[in-house]
């Protein structure tokens, strides 16, 4: 069956005049001077880009493939990237704007930023003997101190291991004693719908018997009771109080480690990813350049958590970077209700925003009219972040949020790209409603044929993978070089030589951009033909009444694999059969018959990650009959698991 072919969206005209890359004859002229001269691109940019304490000697080392150095030989320390080079020209500017879940605000200047951050940083030597390659675990909230955490790590030379505030006391402790860390920043706890929930606790229990944790500092942000363990545990507050507001930045090299990230892998135990200083900074504010234009006098806002890599990225370290003015939120979108989003876009006037399909989808759902209650017209780019978009959440957010006007950028990247690699870009790139487009200028990525290594041709399915190195990719899998090697490294080669694969698969159309279809593990293979599982998701998001959808793989006596579908709907239906008739019938006009389900449940949610994540893992299971083995006490609602099960197994 031929593909549909996607409707284009050109760029605004008047944002184009100003854009940084004005037209696709600029993009194209970029990324042919990387594809020419590699090492001279990644050079004239880190030269114009960084401020060094001491220039380096080589571009690119690739003689220990796959652990690549870049910018070998020059010395920085991020927070001079971040901080101090802004001082003299930005130092009364909006570093932070802060929003706290029940609307208390707080703006940070440039200049208080350093001076907050130096204090810290004192704090964590002098009080915590914490020192150059030191590892500090953070599990904290959405508050100022985290980023002011972060950034003391990085003055100091130590490396930060963020937690997701919203993981289990078990997986906490499993990366402490994984990174080896000696110190953990908590809070208390933090607001959440207007009532208080607690970290602190988590931690307390996280370190229960023996772990290398020695001093635990506290934050105090909700003011509940909490246990203080005498000797180890120390108020942020009472300590912060004396310190020096100033604080010599640690000369690091180019390849020192900035920070770890724990992320989830095909074993049990999380991949500690690790990044490193150079490189990672320097592609975090190039991005923040090119895919959201941001500009001197603009308010951007990244609605994601630090926990995760966008937030490292494109909420502390791409924005401060190229000194603009980032917005953090503690809060959920929907509360007190749909309109809190917009209703922060009016009053701070924010001109980029960034956040995931699902809250999308979510503010879509609970909040369809709620765009055109507030005033949104300084927004100039909406962006998107963490799976493909759907097509009818795509129009919703085009012409509701954007009032037509604003580019949307449908960036995909993982936590080991530490940055964009495929995205429009908003004053140049056509975009088409759920397609990453083409490569970000300097990534040299491209769809291969598994088993051949080639490039697969229009419309056939490969996997998607970045045949050159790039300055902020991992550096790393802490303390697993063999994991490393094997995750990204071994299973598709070109021309002989290993590449890096995403774990997706994509596939270009007409034009050459490229459409993520989905991780490889989520591709079902139904009588012998390859299906993404995002894109049965996107026809069954067709149907009006669905809210929710996620697809995974069944075993099939005939076919080898079925398609097994799980759908919340918006409004319950008289007929449950007839609605089922009614989504196959989207497929097989989206796709065809070869897609069609086998199974679908109506159920009453999804279980998600605290982040929003859909645990596909959990519904193979179900789906298969097999027992839950995994911890789901980190989900949202972990009760919506034991609901599913009665559903489908009876």
């Amino acid at each position: 069956m031929s593909e549909v072919k996607k409707p284009v969206f050109q760029p605004n005209a008047e944002f184009s005049k100003t854009a940084r890359v004005k037209n696709m004859s600029e993009y194209q002229a970029l990324q042919d001077e990387a594809i020419n001269d590699y090492e001279g691109f990644w050079k004239r940019f880190a030269e114009e880009k960084i401020n060094w304490i001491e220039p380096f000697t080589t571009t690119l080392d690739e003689s220990k493939f796959p652990f690549v150095k870049w910018f070998d030989g020059g010395k920085l320390n991020v927070t001079t990237q971040c901080i101090d080079r802004h001082l003299d020209t930005r130092g009364d500017k909006t570093a932070i704007i802060f929003e706290g879940d029940r609307g208390d605000t707080q703006t940070i200047t440039y200049s208080e930023l350093s001076k907050n951050v130096n204090k810290f940083a004192n704090l964590l030597k002098e009080d915590f003997g914490v020192k150059k390659g030191d590892r500090v675990v953070i599990y904290m909230p959405m508050i100022p101190e985290v980023a002011y955490a972060m950034l003391a790590c990085a003055r100091i030379g130590a490396i930060h291991s963020i937690v997701f505030g919203g993981f289990s006391a078990e997986a906490l402790k499993d990366r402490i004693i994984d990174a080896d860390a000696k110190v953990v920043i908590t809070a208390d706890g933090a607001f959440r719908k207007n009532k208080p929930y607690m970290l602190k606790t988590v931690v307390d229990a996280a370190l229960e018997g023996d772990t290398p944790v020695k001093k635990v500092l506290v934050i105090e942000r909700n003011k509940e009771e909490i246990t203080w363990v005498k000797g180890r545990d120390f108020s942020y507050a009472e300590l912060i109080k004396d310190k020096s507001e100033k604080c010599e930045a640690e000369i690091m090299d180019s390849e020192d480690p900035l920070f770890l990230l724990y992320t989830s892998g095909s074993t049990g135990k999380p991949k500690g990813v690790q990044h490193n200083t150079a490189g990672y900074i320097l592609w975090a504010q190039m991005t923040m350049e090119w895919v959201f234009d941001v500009k001197e006098n603009d308010t951007y806002w990244c609605t994601a958590d630090v926990g995760w890599i966008t937030g490292h990225t494109y909420i502390v370290y791409g924005p401060l970077a190229m000194g603009a003015t980032t917005v953090m939120f503690e809060g959920v979108p929907t509360y007190p209700d749909a309109g809190r989003p917009w209703k922060m876009v009016q009053e701070h006037k924010i001109t980029q925003f960034y956040t995931a399909p699902t809250a999308i989808r979510v503010l879509h759902k609970m909040g369809e009219d709620e765009p055109k209650k507030y005033d949104l017209s300084s927004l100039k780019v909406l962006g998107t972040v963490g799976e493909p978009i759907d097509p009818p959440a795509w129009k919703w957010y085009y012409e509701e949020v954007g009032n037509s006007k604003c580019s949307i950028v449908d960036t995909y990247w993982q936590t080991e790209t530490g940055g964009h690699i495929i995205s429009p870009l908003p004053g140049a790139t056509p975009i088409k409603p759920g397609c990453a487009t083409l490569p970000v200028p300097g990534i040299i990525a491209e769809i291969l044929d598994p088993v051949t290594g080639k490039k697969v041709g229009l419309g056939e399915s490969g996997y998607m993978c970045i045949t050159r190195p790039w300055p902020s990719m991992i550096r790393g899998v802490w303390g697993d070089e063999e994991r490393f090697v094997k995750s990204y490294f071994s299973d598709v080669k070109k021309d002989g030589k290993a590449v890096y694969f995403t774990g997706d698969g994509a596939k270009y159309d007409e034009d050459g951009y490229i459409t993520i279809t989905g991780r490889t593990d989520d591709v079902i293979n139904v009588s012998g033909h390859r299906m993404g599982t995002a894109e049965v998701e996107a026809a069954i998001n067709k149907d009006n009444n669905v809210a929710e959808v996620a697809v995974v793989g069944k075993p099939h006596e005939i076919k080898g694999e079925g398609i097994f579908a799980y759908i919340v709907l918006k409004s319950s239906v008289e007929n449950e059969d007839a609605e089922r008739k009614s989504i196959n019938s989207i497929i097989k006009k989206e796709i065809g018959s070869i897609a069609l389900c086998d199974d679908i449940v109506f159920a009453p949610g999804l279980p998600k990650t605290r982040s929003g994540k859909i645990m596909r893992r959990i519904l193979r299971s179900i789906a298969k009959g097999e027992a839950i083995t995994q911890d789901i006490s980190t989900l949202e609602d972990p009760s919506i698991v034991a609901k599913i099960e009665a559903m489908v197994n009876g």
